[in-house]
């Protein structure tokens, strides 16, 4: 039997999954459903009308402005904690694409994460949507099989608990998401995350005269070359070349749409995680393809857009040899940007179908 490898290290089993998270069927709005029908004792008749799907979203709820980077389409509420947003899982993006031509890229989970944790914090929980959203911790897991592309535009649904809720009033100002994400009722990945939720007020006050780089031009590094780091187009890479092995410098595009949806103060934090993926992909030296299977990145501080960012691999101890997992840190001036634990894996030649509960020889080891 699968098991995955949740993002706090624990085992979670798939038939384990199914009697402890939330229902896998649209026609269930309880969190104890598994066929369809439901058992709340509030429905008879197999549609509860507990807790109906919300579906209108606008881009402040994401704060995404293009719809082609938005991927929640709707949300319901099944109690005070617990929440599932349905999610585009798009087979064709401009930065989000298939890793090796078949494989869904992973970097879609912790932005899936990050887009769903804003949308219920301003729907749910009260945060005003002039908000800055900063994320302190993120990490997740998942494996090749279940990154299958399959060609069809299938949503996934993503089973979302809130802990660890600070208020300030009425009003949330941080709190702590896990996600156990969903497609056609298989698992394909877990994550969880932290993030502060910081009034336009207090941000200004914490960026201070920062403020004044927003919109500044940056140079353009030239890149490594994009294979070098698992891309195919030299706009998508994020590393610049440096003298020293197992380091290169952040090459920050602020013209480029995803990643910059407006003119910012600082680099944000999906450039980050790109970064630590295509370092540990550099460094790994895979023979073939390889797909980042798990992070876990701990943000220290604003990594700064006027300022050089070093990016720096180094190799940790190897435990499953299939896999293997780098450290990679971003470092500027004299301190830590963020440190990240990367777990690659090599595309597999031939991706398994995956039966209900998961293939039966794979596993899946807060800005």
């Amino acid at each position: 039997m699968d098991r995955v490898q949740s993002p706090d290290a624990t085992a979670l089993c798939h038939t384990d999954l199914r009697h402890t998270d939330s229902c896998h069927s649209d026609r269930c709005h309880t969190d104890r459903c598994h066929t369809g029908q439901c058992h709340s004792g509030q429905c008879h008749s197999g549609q509860c009308h507990t807790c109906s799907w919300h579906t209108e979203i606008s881009g402040e709820h994401v704060h995404r402005t293009d719809p082609r980077d938005a991927f929640p389409t709707g949300w319901r509420r099944l109690d005070d904690t617990r929440f599932q947003v349905r999610a585009r899982w798009p087979v064709r993006h401009r930065f989000f694409t298939a890793r090796s031509g078949r494989l869904q890229d992973p970097l879609l989970i912790p932005e899936i994460l990050r887009q769903s944790t804003m949308l219920l914090a301003h729907a749910e929980f009260g945060v005003p949507r002039d908000a800055r959203f900063v994320m302190r911790r993120v990490r997740y897991a998942t494996s090749p099989a279940r990154l299958a592309l399959d060609g069809s535009a299938e949503d996934v649904v993503a089973s979302i608990t809130c802990g660890d809720v600070r208020r300030r009033g009425r009003r949330a100002t941080g709190m702590r998401s896990s996600m156990v994400l969903r497609r056609a009722g298989r698992v394909v990945a877990t994550a969880d995350g932290r993030v502060d939720c910081v009034s336009e007020r207090a941000y200004r006050r914490l960026r201070g005269e920062r403020l004044s780089v927003t919109g500044r031009p940056v140079p353009l590094l030239p890149g490594v070359p994009p294979e070098e780091v698992g891309r195919t187009d030299t706009a998508a890479v994020v590393l610049a070349p440096s003298p020293r092995p197992g380091s290169w410098r952040l090459r920050v595009d602020t013209s480029q749409p995803t990643l910059f949806r407006r003119p910012n103060d600082h680099v944000p934090g999906i450039v980050l995680l790109e970064a630590a993926r295509q370092a540990a992909t550099a460094f790994s030296r895979h023979r073939g393809p390889v797909v980042a299977t798990g992070m876990d990145m701990v943000f220290s501080r604003y990594a700064e857009l006027d300022r050089p960012c070093w990016i720096e691999a180094g190799a940790m101890a190897a435990g499953d040899p299939h896999r293997t997992r780098v450290r990679v840190r971003g470092l500027q001036d004299t301190g830590e940007v963020f440190r990240c634990t990367v777990t690659v894996a090599a595309s597999a030649p031939c991706v398994p179908a995956l039966a209900p509960d998961g293939p039966n020889d794979g596993s899946v080891s807060d800005r």
